[in-house]
């Protein structure tokens, strides 16, 4: 879940003033505030104090920042603080004007005693105020909620470095360790809603998992994934490599949920997961895109990976993969 936004408080202005005197790097001055880096960054760059007199003056002061924080925020409470220029924009909205052209024409009114810009508008709907009047239903395109205007998360944040397949350790890569899958989500054409199917493939011994989902959102999958995964030993769960999909956003619950550690392509490079590319063109065959999966019974499913797991597999010495994947759940018994 998205965090609100909470602003800086003059604690918290007074501690980034003082480790920024210490020349703290902004990514340790947002580790001690507990704050995103790029907070940080916005905070210095708005509040930074500009003296054209005296060049030595400026910098970042932590009481010079507050006052200038609290006067952006009186200035974007304009529709509070003036009835008159409140009732002319309610107004114009009830008449089917959108905020854009309320303030557009402000801007050239002659006799216009103030001016605001649309943000601000839109800022006083969404507000306590404004809910109460139920003011957005006025709006050209009403939303009961407004968004983030910037919302996307970083893909550093969401795919760190440390989950990089390069830094996949050579056991996996050379699959000589059981218990390492790779994970994709097969896609059907949009008449079929969101329905898809996961592809499950353990990278030693070929064993295919084929989960069938009504929903793309990456939680839902995830919790499929547990469930249908957890009955296996821990060592036959070790790990799942993606691709960087919204899908697998939520790849953290795979840990918190049964232990098993996720494992990431770079950008646009899904060869580098090729067991499951190449499976998923196997299982095409049984499933084009234009299939109507909610219609399918769940044995026809099960049919489609019986007869995947029980093909024979050059690269396993001509033995099947359900062969190869018993084998080494009788190794793991035995220890």
């Amino acid at each position: 879940m998205r965090r609100p936004y909470r602003k800086l408080n003059i604690d918290e202005r007074r501690i980034l003033a003082t480790m920024l005197q210490t020349k703290a790097t902004k990514t340790k001055i947002a580790e001690v505030l507990g704050r995103d880096r790029s907070t940080i960054h916005r905070e210095i760059k708005r509040n930074w104090w500009h003296d054209d007199e005296v060049p030595q003056a400026d910098g970042y002061w932590h009481l010079t920042a507050q006052t200038l924080a609290d006067r952006r925020y009186v200035k974007r409470r304009k529709l509070e603080q003036h009835e008159d220029l409140r009732n002319e924009v309610i107004g114009k909205l009830k008449t089917g004007w959108s905020p854009e052209q309320i303030a557009g024409r402000l801007r050239i009114e002659p006799r216009a005693p103030y001016r605001i810009c649309h943000e601000t508008i839109y800022q006083y709907v969404y507000s306590d105020s404004g809910q109460s009047q139920e003011l957005d239903r006025y709006l050209p395109e009403r939303q009961k909620k407004r968004k983030p205007r910037y919302a996307r998360k970083a893909r550093d944040r969401v795919f760190p470095l440390e989950t990089s397949i390069h830094n996949r350790p050579d056991e996996i890569n050379d699959r000589s360790q059981f218990g390492n899958w790779e994970g994709d989500l097969m896609i059907f054409e949009r008449a079929q809603g969101n329905a898809n199917v996961a592809t499950l493939i353990e990278r030693k011994t070929r064993y295919t998992l084929l989960l069938r989902n009504n929903d793309r959102k990456s939680r839902p999958l995830m919790n499929k994934l547990i469930n249908e995964m957890s009955p296996l030993p821990a060592n036959a769960r070790r790990s799942i490599t993606f691709d960087r999909g919204f899908e697998f956003t939520s790849w953290r619950e795979l840990h918190k949920g049964m232990g098993t550690k996720s494992w990431f392509c770079d950008p646009q490079a899904p060869w580098q997961k090729g067991s499951v590319e190449n499976m998923n063109k196997r299982v095409r065959r049984y499933l084009p895109r234009d299939t109507a999966l909610l219609s399918l019974p769940n044995r026809y499913m099960k049919s489609i990976c019986d007869r995947l797991n029980a093909t024979p597999r050059k690269c396993l010495g001509y033995r099947t993969p359900a062969e190869a994947f018993r084998d080494e759940l009788m190794k793991l018994e035995r220890r």
